[in-house]
C-alpha cells in the first residue's frame, strides 16, 4: 500500500508499506492510501477517538463537489471550465491505476526539496523485539521509536504454542486487541472480584480496561498473534510476577501462603511470555 501525507508544515510524504507496517496519520492531515501489486492490500485502521467514522471524514471529492466552479478557478487560478467533469459524488474508494515507481512519485511532490523530519510508517512487524523468550515476543511502536505516533501506541504480541502471555497490566490506557492468527484464551480480572474468559481466533476483538489484571494462553497448536493498541504516547505495562519479586519476599509469602524458596524461583525480569514448564 502507499501512503501519502504532509505534516503540519506542509513537507510531503510518501513511502511504500508491507505486512507488518504501520502508519501513523496526525488528526486534520490530509493523507491517502493506494493500493499495490495484483491483490491491492488490506488494513486494520485505529483511531484514537471513539468517535470517528467514514461519516464524518472530510473527502476532497465532497469539497469540490459543493464550492461553486467560480470559487475553484479563483482559488486554483485556472478557468472554471476546468472543474466541468470533477465527481458529483464521493469517491471514499475507488477503482484507479496502480501507481508506479516510487522514487518518481517523491521525485513529483518534492518540488523545493522538503522532507518531514520523521517517517509516518514504521516497519513494526520486522522490529527488533522488545521482549523475547521461549514462550514468544514482544514488538513495541510508541512515540520512543516511532516519534510521530503521539497519541496512538501499539504492541505487536507472538505467543508460542503452549505460551502464556504473562499475568500484567496497563497503568497508563485501556488496550484494544486485534486477533491476526491462531488461537487465544483471555482471562480479565475486574475488581469484585469479577473475571471473565473467552476465547478468540483470526480477526476477533478483545478489550482490557486500564488497570486490570489479565493474561493471554495460545490454546492451539500454531503462533498466536494479535496486536494491542493504546491511546497514549507511551507503551507501559506491570508485570504481576515482577511486581512481587521486588516486594520483600517476606510480605509475599505471609500474603499468599508460599515459602520465599518458591519466590525466588519466580521471574523477576518481566519476560513478557512464559512456556509452559
Amino acid at each position: 500500500c502507499r501512503v501519502t501525507v504532509p505534516d503540519a508544515l506542509g513537507r510531503p510524504y510518501v513511502a511504500d508499506v508491507n505486512e507488518g507496517d504501520l502508519w501513523y496519520f496526525p488528526a486534520g492531515q490530509p493523507h491517502s492510501l493506494q493500493g499495490l501489486g495484483s491483490d491491492g492490500c488490506e488494513f486494520v485502521i485505529c483511531f484514537d477517538d471513539g468517535d470517528a467514522s467514514e461519516f464524518n471524514t472530510l473527502l476532497v471529492t465532497d469539497w469540490f463537489a459543493h464550492t461553486p466552479p467560480e470559487v475553484l478557478a479563483k482559488n486554483f487560478g485556472v478557468p472554471a471550465e476546468t472543474f466541468a467533469r470533477i465527481p458529483l459524488q464521493n469517491l471514499w474508494i475507488f477503482q484507479g491505476k496502480v501507481p508506479g515507481d516510487l522514487a518518481a512519485d517523491r521525485a513529483a511532490i518534492s518540488k523545493a526539496g522538503r522532507v518531514p523530519p520523521h517517517p509516518f510508517i514504521y516497519q513494526l512487524g520486522s522490529s527488533p523485539p522488545t521482549k523475547e523468550s521461549k514462550g514468544g515476543e514482544i514488538r513495541v511502536a510508541d512515540s520512543g521509536n516511532f516519534t510521530v505516533s503521539t497519541t496512538v501506541a501499539a504492541a505487536l504480541v507472538t505467543v508460542r504454542p503452549g505460551g502464556v502471555r504473562e499475568m500484567h497490566w496497563h497503568p497508563n490506557a485501556d488496550e484494544w486487541q486485534y486477533y491476526l492468527k491462531g488461537k487465544g484464551r483471555m482471562t480479565v480480572l475486574n475488581t469484585g472480584p469479577n473475571a471473565m474468559t473467552m476465547d478468540f481466533g483470526p480477526g476477533d476483538i478483545g478489550y482490557v480496561k486500564r488497570n486490570l489484571g489479565h493474561y493471554v494462553e495460545n490454546v492451539g497448536d500454531t503462533d498466536l498473534q494479535f496486536i494491542g493498541v493504546f491511546r497514549t504516547s507511551r507503551y507501559e505495562e506491570i508485570s504481576l510476577s515482577d511486581w512481587l519479586t521486588h516486594t520483600p519476599p517476606a510480605l509475599v509469602a505471609q500474603h499468599l501462603n508460599v515459602d520465599e524458596a518458591t519466590i525466588a524461583k519466580w521471574p523477576d525480569n518481566a519476560p513478557g511470555l512464559m512456556l509452559k514448564s
